[in-house]
């Protein structure tokens, strides 16, 4: 059932792209957000080193399920109902690393825009934290490195819509484009990822990694949302409908990336059609649209959610987290027991 597994084509180990942006000294050096100079004090106090707090010497059983199997996107197929026990291991290795890998590259693709953000943003608190963001972005890259290529042995090649959406973000001049592509909606969904992957894995490594970038990524998504909630509001309507629709692109970028398609292609499973059980599985399909679940409140924080982003929102299936809660009420409790800090 499933084919001898294959490398995949790795593609360049380096790519340049072209990129415009403004670079801005900041002179004011006693102008003072007081939210986001919190948020930087913050971020400075919850720095924590991957060796120290993480126990790299675990042991990580590939075959022992990474989650329920009825999240696995074939479940309940008639592809899969065929598969043999090991066939079904063998896939869900397949998956876990393919997951895993679409993190890694998210976490560079933030890294290198978090780094755009300190040359651009205008005032020295953005930049004081954007700057701290960067520390813990590489932070990130290295730990999910590590893992990948340490636990699991094999990684996968980005994702597609994955690498059109950084590519979008990166290229964009715009400042308040880059919070809106990377803060708000790449870091919003990989906050609610990373919550669903820790309360259901039984992986001692990949819990405590998880809580520790989540920690970060809180801070991340607030950052976003601090700087952007009161912009767009003083914008011109055509401002903000080319804001809304590249929300939209973003959002569906999103969803289809988690069609598994390069799994289904490095092991010889029919690609159309295991896409195809994918997007229509019920598991995955509640797994896609809980993505969105900081994202969405984001938005309307930020004034982009009109009747016409809202009637969009519902055909994606995201609309019904508009009212859940405030990305910005409280961040995440640390790891360490640290008490949670309204902004």
């Amino acid at each position: 059932m499933v084919a001898a597994a294959t490398p995949p084509h790795a593609g360049p180990s380096i790519e340049t792209l072209e990129a415009l942006l403004d670079v801005t000294y900041t002179w004011g050096y006693q102008d003072t957000r007081e939210k986001l100079r919190d948020l930087y004090d913050k971020a400075v106090r919850a720095q924590w080193i991957a060796d120290d707090v993480l126990p790299w010497k675990t042991d990580v059983d590939l075959e022992r399920p990474m989650g329920p199997e009825n999240l696995m996107p074939l479940f309940g197929s008639d592809i899969y109902n065929k598969m043999t026990e090991k066939e079904r291991k063998a896939i869900n290795i397949e998956t876990f690393s393919w997951t895993l890998s679409q993190f890694l590259h998210g976490e560079q693709g933030a890294l290198l825009a978090t780094a755009q953000l300190v040359d651009t943003v205008q005032d020295l608190d953005s930049k004081l934290y954007a700057a701290s963001q960067v520390v813990d972005e590489a932070r990130h890259v290295d730990v999910y490195n590590r893992y990948v290529h340490q636990k699991i042995g094999f990684s996968y090649q980005i994702n597609s819509h994955l690498k059109t959406l950084l590519d979008m973000i990166l290229k964009d001049s715009r400042w308040d484009m880059k919070f809106l592509g990377m803060q708000i909606m790449v870091e919003g969904l990989a906050l609610a990822a990373f919550g669903m992957i820790r309360q259901n894995t039984q992986e001692p490594l990949l819990k405590d990694l998880t809580a520790y970038v989540m920690g970060d990524e809180a801070r991340h998504v607030a950052f976003g949302v601090l700087s952007l909630r009161d912009y767009y509001r003083d914008q011109p309507e055509n401002v903000r409908r080319e804001r809304e629709d590249f929300v939209f692109e973003a959002a569906r970028l999103m969803r289809d990336r988690f069609l598994f398609q390069e799994v289904w292609e490095k092991t010889g499973l029919p690609t159309k059609q295991c896409m195809e059980i994918a997007l229509h599985s019920q598991a995955q399909q509640l797994f896609r649209q809980l993505l969105f679940a900081k994202i969405v409140p984001a938005i309307k924080k930020m004034d982009l959610l009109s009747d016409r982003q809202r009637e969009r929102f519902k055909d994606l299936g995201i609309l019904q987290f508009e009212n859940w809660e405030d990305p910005l009420a409280a961040l995440s409790q640390s790891p360490s027991g640290a008490t949670s800090a309204r902004l």
